[in-house]
């Protein structure tokens, strides 16, 4: 093919396609990639009123010196009989305390903390009865919003608790921690989960030689609205486990923690300030795990989610504490915050994509809707990113990252897209026939001309600048493209495939539609008048699109690169 006759081709092509309206696809949806019903739980807005401000400080000061008092004093109390608890006990807390020591941190300790609470002015409604240790190993407490839940150790009878090691060295509250006998995790022990699980089995099925443990499932804080995914440690056991729910039922939110609100010392201080602080801690019915679920702890988590979900009237939600991460990284990128969250639960099961490789996409899609307000890409930002002007073929490629139809892409649909719609176009295949498309003159290699050709063309914009794109295609500068560095711009950027695709697809049906327009014409041509019920309007056929490489039969045309997500 020469270049003459490629360029004529090419404009006949764009012709043809010029007048074509854009065509929908209709993709099917799976449900287990629709967005969450509480689509950020990491995020507490609330703020306190005038009126509720001024309040607050009136009462902060006189309540809040004289809580700190009684707090201080109960601590000190509580510090000799958790020392004595622990004297003599081995570093790690590898062997359980003595039966006189554990019912002496019982009563002693449980009474001080009931006490401690009391006088933070918390007033706490139980329901439902405490499970023995032999009943239920574990307990399993969500919703998880505040280091205030910690109440719920209190009430179950000081049960161990997860902890780091550094919180051991504090002073005072260390001591108290010690005699509680955590379990301890260390962040910087690469076997740290593996260690943890191991000693959590080993607790649990200890027939009642150690005290209960009682778990956050959720791993971090939320808000309250949902319940995220459970983490697998308290059911990998395969031991009954008595879930426990938390509610605060007060008209001003002071105890949230989140990782986008209040700090720990303003909840502090405002939770001290105010009368009292409702709280409801509810015991449900132990859960003893079938064998199906003793054999899969995700099973058996996530059975234990819903019916604590039910009892809370709360959805549930694939988010986990990775999605955290993810938004920290996005507030870093000069992003909002809750533009990172994806669900990463889910979309890593669903689509294979490790934490990393969602972290590199964040980069990039920053990189995109930066300049845009509120974060998501819109169809001007998308055709800048991909220097290329707003057409048609754009547009349908736009169509199929924006899942909801709202005009946008946020990083979710991004994520979505690039795994189910771009990537599987993005074969040796595809990238040989695009190159095979650019170079003209069949010579192995497309100038900057034959580039711009076709790209002009095809895109119906004569006065099309490629020279950016162009340039960031060749990597060693000589301003000619071999098919190595076409390709690896094309498996860096799998977009570019998807809209190469897309495009051939839109020529394939617009040439459908004629052919298909012409039958019906010439149909028309060969019926009698007399028999004729409508009047049929003659069509001219639009010329096959000559850019389409021979042998790129409507198979491989097909929506099979969408994927049915």
């Amino acid at each position: 093919m020469t270049l003459c006759t490629a360029a004529a081709a090419a404009a006949a092509a764009a012709e043809a396609g010029a007048g074509m309206a854009q065509r929908v696809f209709t993709l099917p949806r799976q449900q287990s990639l629709y967005p969450p019903s509480v689509l950020n739980p990491f995020v507490h807005r609330q703020r306190l009123s005038a009126a509720d401000k001024a309040r607050t400080i009136f009462l902060g000061i006189i309540l809040l010196p004289l809580r700190i008092i009684c707090i201080a004093i109960i601590l000190l109390l509580a510090w000799p009989f958790a020392a004595i608890a622990t004297y003599s006990q081995p570093p790690g807390g590898s062997v359980p305390l003595k039966e006189w020591k554990r019912r002496m941190i019982q009563i002693i300790l449980k009474g001080l903390g009931r006490s401690m609470f009391f006088s933070m002015g918390f007033q706490v409604t139980v329901k439902g009865k405490v499970a023995s240790p032999l009943e239920a190993p574990i307990f399993a407490v969500a919703p998880h919003s505040s280091f205030f839940d910690g109440i719920v150790c209190v009430l179950a009878g000081l049960p161990s608790m997860v902890s780091r090691p550094e919180n051991l060295a504090a002073p005072i509250f260390g001591r108290i921690l010690s005699s509680l006998q955590p379990v301890l995790v260390s962040r910087q022990d690469p076997d740290s989960r593996r260690n943890t699980i191991n000693e959590i089995t080993k607790r649990a099925t200890s027939a009642g030689q150690w005290p209960q443990i009682l778990i956050f499932p959720e791993g971090t804080c939320t808000n309250r609205s949902c319940l995220i995914t459970f983490k697998q440690g308290a059911f990998i056991p395969g031991v009954p486990v008595q879930p426990v729910l938390l509610r605060y039922p007060n008209r001003i939110d002071t105890v949230t923690w989140t990782w986008q609100g209040y700090s720990f010392k303003q909840l502090c201080a405002m939770t001290m300030c105010q009368p009292f602080t409702r709280v409801e801690v509810e015991f449900l019915s132990v859960h003893i795990p079938t064998e199906e679920e003793k054999k899969d702890p995700v099973l058996f988590a996530n059975r234990v989610r819903n019916n604590m979900a039910t009892a809370l009237n709360v959805p549930t939600t694939d988010h986990t504490f990775e999605d955290c991460r993810l938004m920290i990284s996005a507030g870093q990128l000069t992003l909002p915050m809750d533009a990172g969250l994806v669900e990463f639960t889910k979309i890593s099961k669903k689509l294979n994509l490790k934490w990393d490789h969602i972290r590199d996409q964040l980069d990039t899609y920053a990189a995109i809707a930066g300049a845009s307000k509120g974060g998501r890409i819109g169809i001007e930002e998308f055709a800048d990113y991909l220097k290329l002007p707003v057409s048609d073929v754009l547009r349908e490629l736009f169509l199929l990252f924006d899942r909801n139809g709202d005009g946008t892409i946020d990083f979710r649909e991004y994520v979505i897209g690039l795994s189910v719609i771009c990537n599987p176009a993005n074969t040796e295949e595809t990238i040989q026939m695009a190159f095979k498309l650019f170079d003209m003159d069949d010579d192995g290699i497309i100038t900057e001309d034959e580039f711009a050709c076709i790209l002009r063309s095809s895109l119906g914009v004569p006065d099309l600048d490629v020279s950016k794109l162009f340039k960031e295609i060749d990597a060693d500068e000589t301003r000619k493209l071999s098919y190595n560095e076409f390709k690896d711009f094309a498996l860096k950027h799998p977009e570019y495939a998807k809209l190469f695709t897309t495009y051939l697809e839109l020529q394939r049906c617009q040439l459908d539609a004629s052919e298909e327009d012409s039958y019906q014409s010439s149909e028309a041509k060969h019926t009698p008048v007399a028999k004729s019920k409508t009047p049929v309007s003659e069509t001219a056929p639009i010329a096959r699109n000559q850019i389409c490489p021979e042998g790129y039969e409507s198979d491989n045309l097909s929506t099979s690169d969408k994927k049915d997500d």
